[in-house]
């Protein structure tokens, strides 16, 4: 089991930044060899499921996902979305918090929002000796995919 964190601050509000983190097919341009399906009829939604497979041919492996929190944010209340992956090489799960700098209920137009992904990464076979390499790679792919979303690079 590998644990790893990535913290980011963006000048977007936090309803930008929750909309470019929880657009489930963009992450796809971010990875290579990844396309995301999303198997249940929008909008997202705790019960949304989506499908990420990586790979060429027969060489590669889904990952499906379930959302099983989804909190968009709101004027003084933070968002939270959790997801738990649900497949055979891939298990864990990823949460993903978004919060508008201010005071309770006085996020200013202009304040900071303050990002931070936390995931749970077992991939199948990988013994537990590899897990902060495991981890050390989530964090610089996971961290790439981040910047890129918020960057509107999707």
């Amino acid at each position: 089991m590998s644990v790893f964190r990535i913290d980011r601050t963006t000048p977007l509000s936090a309803e930008d930044a929750w909309r470019r983190l929880t657009d489930w097919p963009a992450h796809a341009a971010q990875v290579p060899l990844t396309r995301i399906t999303v198997l249940t009829p929008g909008p997202t939604r705790a019960g949304t499921v989506f499908v990420a497979r990586t790979g060429l041919g027969r060489a590669a492996f889904d990952d499906p996902m379930e959302v099983v929190r989804w909190q968009p944010p709101a004027p003084g209340r933070p968002g939270h979305c959790r997801l738990e992956k649900r497949g055979t090489a891939v298990t864990g799960w990823a949460e993903i918090h978004v919060r508008q700098e201010g005071g309770a209920g006085e996020a200013a137009y202009g304040s900071p929002t303050r990002v931070r992904w936390e995931e749970e990464l077992r991939v199948g076979p990988l013994p537990r000796l590899l897990a902060p390499l495991t981890a050390r790679a989530g964090r610089l792919v996971f961290g790439r995919v981040v910047d890129r979303l918020l960057r509107g690079q999707g």
